[in-house]
């Protein structure tokens, strides 16, 4: 198997390609749906570059009466948290091109963390970017349920995997949701 450096760069390569195409946005599935429920936390994130936009899963789980939160990053040595966030609150820039709520605004527990990834795979394992924040993140809150946000293009047949590495619950793409 190749390095995950060496997949990394191919897989952001390929993402890129495809999102010069201008695919479809990610449409809300049913399945999606039925997660939501009046008080829930769901994350969500801002995508950096030609990540999938997951704003439509977003406004959706805020129709469902959910409470969103965007990750809050700081340094590589503390853990990414997940920091409420009102629709039309203005954000932060932070680390690594991120888009954040303010450092002041109330630390959640996610029930729903919407993901995003480089790649995936038939087994729902995901490829991040590398710096581990949702893996971190996976470990400290192993009962959310982890939902990718990829594009199609993003799912290849088989992904290194190391013992820390926990598999999405779903992944949804502009094709539709999949689950195992």
């Amino acid at each position: 198997m190749k390095s995950k450096q060496a997949l990394r760069a191919r897989l952001r390569a390929a993402r890129d390609a495809f999102v010069a195409g201008k695919p479809s946005p990610i449409a809300v599935p049913d399945a999606f749906r039925m997660w939501l429920d009046r008080g829930l936390t769901v994350t969500s994130y801002v995508p950096i570059g030609s990540e999938a936009d997951p704003s439509r899963l977003a406004r959706a789980a805020v129709e469902a009466g959910c409470v969103l939160a965007l990750p809050h990053v700081t340094v590589r040595s503390e853990p990414m948290r997940f920091l409420a966030w009102e629709t039309e609150a203005a954000l932060e820039a932070g680390p690594f091109g991120l888009s954040q709520p303010s450092a002041l605004a109330a630390e959640l527990r996610p029930d729903i963390i919407l993901t995003p990834m480089l790649a995936f795979d038939a087994k729902l394992d995901r490829l991040g970017q590398g710096a581990g924040y949702y893996d971190g993140a996976f470990a400290r809150f192993p009962d959310a349920r982890r939902v990718g946000v990829a594009w199609s293009v993003q799912q290849i047949e088989d992904l290194p995997v190391d013992p820390w590495d926990m598999r999405l619950h779903a992944v949804v793409t502009e094709q539709g949701w999949i689950t195992i």
